[in-house]
C-alpha cells in the first residue's frame, strides 16, 4: 500500500488511542510482508470489528502485532477464527479480560500446531472453555505454550475434556487444574504425553540399582510440566531418588538417560558427604558441586568404564568463545572444566583448565575417597579463574545443563533456614519424619468413572501405616471362645498339609524302579507277551505354594452390633482372623492381614495388620485387638492397594479375601453407582494379575449389588453373622484345597 493508503487504513480502526499508533505502521508493513492482498484485507477487517466494539487499545494492538505471524504459520484463515473468538469470550463477562492473553499466545500456539485445522480446534477449545470452565481459562492461556510442546493439541483436548467432564461443578478446583497445582492434573496430562515413562520402567530401575550398587533406594517420579524451577531437577533426599515422569528419546534412548542418571545419584549416595554450605558463597557452591561431580563419576568409571562412553553423549560440549559480553560466564567455564576432566580428548587450549583438570586426576589416582578433594580444588579453581563478568546477573546457560546430573542438593547442610519458595535446602541432619500413620509417604490409584467410560488417573491417595498396638490377650481368649471349632476344622487341615514329597509312578524314567510294575513286567516277558516298559517312579515336591491377604473393612457401620446380636460386627471379624490366622499358621501358608477405611478419596487409611514375613504373635494380635471402625469405605483404591502387596509375592497361588459389611461409599460420591463400578473394575484388574479375589459380605441386603461387584461365585454372603469365624475359614480352606 502507498502512504494514503496506510492513513485510510489507520482511519478504519476510529479509535485514536497511543497503544494503536505505536504498533500500527510496523505491524502493517509485517502484513503486507507476509499476507497476501486478501489476507490483509481480513486482518484491517478483524482489527476493526475489535475497535468497534471498544475493547481498548492494548487488544487491538495485539490483534495487530500477533496475526500476520499467525496466519505466516498456520493459514490466513486463522485471522477470522482468531477475531471471532476474541469477540466471543469479549462478550462473556468471566473472561473477557482473557481476550488479550488469548492473542497474544496466539503466535506460539501457531507455531505449535501449524496447520488451520489444529488452530481451528484450538479457538473451539477455547470457546468451550468460556462456556463451561472459565476459572480455568486464564491459568490456560498462561501455560499453553508449553502443555503444547508436552502433548499436542489432540492431547491437550483430552485434557480439557477430561477437566470439563470431572471439574464442572468445582469452578475452585477447576482453577487449580489448569494452574497445574494439583496431581489429578499432572496426572490426567501425563496419559497424554508420548515417552518413555519412569512407572513403566520403575522395576527395572529399581534391579539395576540393587544389583550394580546394592542400594535399595525408592525411585520417585516428578513432572517437569508447569515449572522450570531448580525443584524439577533429578535429586536424591531421604525419601530416594527423584527421576523426571518421563523423557524422550534424544542423542541417547531416553532409557541409557535414566541409567545415566541413577548411576549418578548411586554414586553421590555412595561416596558424597554433605559441606556446610554457610562457609562458603554460591560461586565457591559452583565450583565445589563441579569437582564432587567429576570426582564421583571418576568413581563410577573405575568400576563400570562403559558408562564413559555414555556419560560423553551427554554431556555438553561448550564453546569456548560462546559468551557474549554482559553475561556472567561463571557456568560456562565449570561446564568447560567438567568436560575436559571427563574427556581426555577435550578441544579446550585454556591453561588454567587445563592446569586444572590435570591435577584433578592426579590427585584422583593418589586418594580417590578424599572427602576434601572438591573443596580444595573447587575454591582454588574459582580463585584462579574469577573474572568481573562472574557478578553479571545474566547467566549464560546455554550448554552449560548435563542432562544426567541432579541438582546438588545432597552435598550442603545448611545452618540457616530459607523461607523462599524458589530455594531448597537439603535434608541433611534434620530429624526423620515420625513413623505415625498419618505422616507416611501416600500412594496414588487410578479410578474408574463408568460415565466416561475411562479411569480418572491419581484420583485415589492412599495412606499406609501400621496401627499402633495393644494388648493380645483379648485375641487368644477369643481363639479360646472357638476351640471346638478349631478341633472340627483340625481334621480338614490335616488333609491339606502338604506331604512334601509325591510320587509319580509309570515312568519310562525316574528316580528308581518301581517294584511292582517291574514283577509285572518280567512276568509279561516269561509269558511272552509285550511287558509294559514304565517300570520306573519319581517323586516331586508336593509343598503348598500359596500367599493369602484378609482385607478387613473398619468403616463405621463395621463397629455396630447388628439386631438381635450380643457382638459387634468388629469384634466378630477379630474372632474371624484370629482363627483364620491359626488355620493358616497351621498349613503353613504365607498369610497376611489389613485393614482400611476412607475419608473422601484424597485419605484412603490403610493399616497393616500383620505382614507376610511377620510371625502371628503378640504383636500382630495386639495391632488386630487395637482395630477400630470410623470413617467410609472406599473399597476400589484399598483392593488395588492390596493386590499391589499381593503381585511382589512369589508363591504360585495368591488370594484377596475381603471381609465387609456393605456396599462401597465415601463422603464425597453422590452417585451410589461410581463407587460400585469402580470396584467391580479394581476386582477385574486384580484376577487379570491372577488374585483370586473373593468378597465376605455380612450384609444380608449384598445380592442386591454384590454380584455386580465380584461376578457369579466371588462372593460369599454370612447370614448368621456369628457363625462368620467358622465360615471364613472353611471357605478359605475350600479355596486353597
Amino acid at each position: 500500500m502507498s502512504a494514503p493508503d496506510a492513513t485510510a487504513a489507520r482511519a478504519r480502526l476510529g479509535l485514536d488511542l497511543p497503544e494503536i499508533d505505536a504498533v500500527f505502521p510496523q505491524a502493517l508493513g509485517k502484513a503486507r510482508h507476509l499476507l497476501s492482498a486478501a489476507a490483509v484485507e481480513e486482518w484491517l477487517t478483524g482489527a476493526e470489528r475489535l475497535s468497534r466494539r471498544k475493547l481498548g487499545g492494548g487488544i487491538v494492538a495485539t490483534f495487530l502485532e500477533a496475526l500476520p505471524d499467525v496466519a505466516a504459520a498456520a493459514g490466513e484463515a486463522a485471522i477470522r477464527g482468531a477475531a471471532d473468538t476474541a469477540i466471543y469470550l469479549s462478550e462473556v463477562p468471566e473472561v473477557a479480560d482473557c481476550v488479550e492473553a488469548f492473542l497474544s499466545t496466539l503466535p506460539a500456539v501457531a507455531r505449535r500446531v501449524e496447520e488451520a485445522d489444529a488452530l481451528d480446534l484450538w479457538y473451539r477449545l477455547v470457546r468451550r472453555m468460556a462456556q463451561l470452565a472459565r476459572p480455568g481459562l486464564a491459568p490456560l492461556l498462561r501455560h499453553v505454550p508449553a502443555l503444547l510442546e508436552a502433548v499436542g493439541i489432540g492431547g491437550l483436548q483430552q485434557w480439557i475434556e477430561f477437566c470439563i467432564q470431572t471439574y464442572r461443578e468445582q469452578p475452585y478446583h477447576v482453577r487449580l487444574f489448569f494452574d497445574l497445582q494439583t496431581p489429578d492434573s499432572l496426572a490426567a496430562l501425563q496419559r497424554q504425553r508420548h515417552g518413555t515413562l519412569l512407572v513403566d520402567r520403575q522395576r527395572e530401575l529399581s534391579l539395576t540399582l540393587r544389583a550394580f550398587w546394592g542400594l535399595d533406594d525408592v525411585l520417585h517420579p516428578y513432572a517437569r510440566i508447569g515449572d522450570a524451577s531448580r525443584h524439577t531437577r533429578p535429586h536424591l533426599d531421604k525419601l530416594g531418588f527423584h527421576l523426571p515422569d518421563i523423557l524422550d528419546d534424544g542423542a541417547v534412548p531416553a532409557i541409557d538417560l535414566y541409567r545415566a542418571t541413577l548411576a549418578h545419584l548411586a554414586a553421590h549416595r555412595l561416596w558424597s558427604r554433605p559441606y556446610t554450605a554457610d562457609n562458603f558463597s554460591q560461586l565457591q557452591h559452583l565450583a565445589i558441586e563441579t569437582f564432587e561431580d567429576s570426582r564421583i563419576e571418576a568413581l563410577l568409571l573405575t568400576r563400570h568404564p562403559g558408562l564413559r562412553r555414555l556419560f560423553l553423549a551427554l554431556h555438553p560440549v561448550p564453546r569456548p568463545d560462546a559468551v557474549p559480553a554482559g553475561w556472567s560466564s561463571i557456568r560456562h567455564r565449570c561446564a568447560m572444566l567438567s568436560r575436559a576432566i571427563l574427556d581426555p580428548d577435550h578441544p579446550y587450549d585454556d591453561p588454567l583448565l587445563r592446569e586444572h583438570a590435570a591435577r584433578f586426576r592426579a590427585e584422583i589416582a593418589a586418594d580417590p575417597l578424599d572427602p576434601d578433594l572438591s573443596l580444595r580444588l573447587g575454591v582454588e579453581f574459582l580463585t584462579r579463574v574469577r573474572s568481573p563478568d562472574f557478578r553479571e546477573p545474566r547467566i549464560w546457560f546455554a550448554d552449560t545443563v548435563v542432562p544426567y546430573r541432579c541438582d546438588n542438593r545432597y552435598l550442603w547442610r545448611f545452618l540457616e533456614d530459607t523461607d523462599s519458595k524458589d530455594d531448597f535446602h537439603s535434608d541433611h541432619g534434620t530429624e526423620a519424619p515420625p513413623a505415625d500413620f498419618d505422616l507416611l509417604l501416600p500412594v496414588h490409584y487410578p479410578e474408574w468413572d463408568y460415565l466416561t467410560r475411562d479411569y480418572r488417573p491419581d484420583w485415589t491417595t492412599v495412606y499406609q501405616g501400621v496401627p499402633a498396638g495393644g494388648d493380645a490377650g483379648p485375641v487368644d481368649r477369643m481363639l479360646e471362645r472357638h476351640a471346638v471349632v478349631a478341633r472340627q476344622l483340625k481334621r480338614v487341615i490335616d488333609r491339606l498339609k502338604p506331604q512334601n514329597r509325591k510320587r509319580i509312578r509309570g515312568r519310562r524314567e525316574g528316580d528308581e524302579l518301581d517294584l511292582d510294575r517291574a514283577v509285572t513286567a518280567l512276568a509279561d516277558l516269561a509269558a511272552g507277551t509285550e511287558p509294559d516298559l514304565r517300570v520306573y517312579q519319581s517323586h516331586i515336591p508336593d509343598d503348598r505354594d500359596i500367599a493369602v491377604l484378609l482385607l478387613l473393612d473398619l468403616s463405621d457401620s463395621i463397629g455396630k452390633t447388628p439386631p438381635g446380636g450380643e457382638t459387634s460386627l468388629l469384634q466378630l471379624s477379630q474372632e474371624a482372623t484370629a482363627l483364620l490366622a491359626w488355620a493358616v499358621g497351621q498349613l503353613g501358608d504365607s498369610f497376611a492381614v489389613a485393614g482400611f477405611s476412607s475419608k473422601s478419596r484424597h485419605q484412603i487409611r490403610y493399616q497393616h495388620i500383620k505382614g507376610f514375613a511377620e510371625p502371628w504373635g503378640p504383636a500382630a494380635k495386639g495391632r488386630l485387638a487395637a482395630a477400630e471402625a470410623g470413617l467410609a469405605t472406599r473399597m476400589g483404591a484399598a483392593l488395588r492397594h492390596a493386590g499391589t502387596t499381593l503381585a511382589a509375592r512369589r508363591e504360585s497361588k495368591k488370594v484377596l479375601l475381603l471381609l465387609s459389611d456393605g456396599e462401597p461409599a465415601d463422603i464425597d460420591v453422590d452417585d451410589d453407582n461410581h463407587l460400585k463400578w469402580d470396584t467391580h473394575c479394581a476386582v477385574g484388574e486384580l484376577r487379570a494379575q491372577g488374585i483370586a479375589t473373593i468378597c465376605v459380605t455380612l450384609d444380608p441386603k449384598a445380592d442386591a449389588y454384590v454380584a455386580d461387584i465380584f461376578g457369579a461365585g466371588g462372593y460369599a454372603v454370612i447370614d448368621r453373622v456369628s457363625s462368620l469365624p467358622e465360615k471364613l475359614t472353611r471357605l478359605f480352606l475350600s479355596l486353597t484345597r
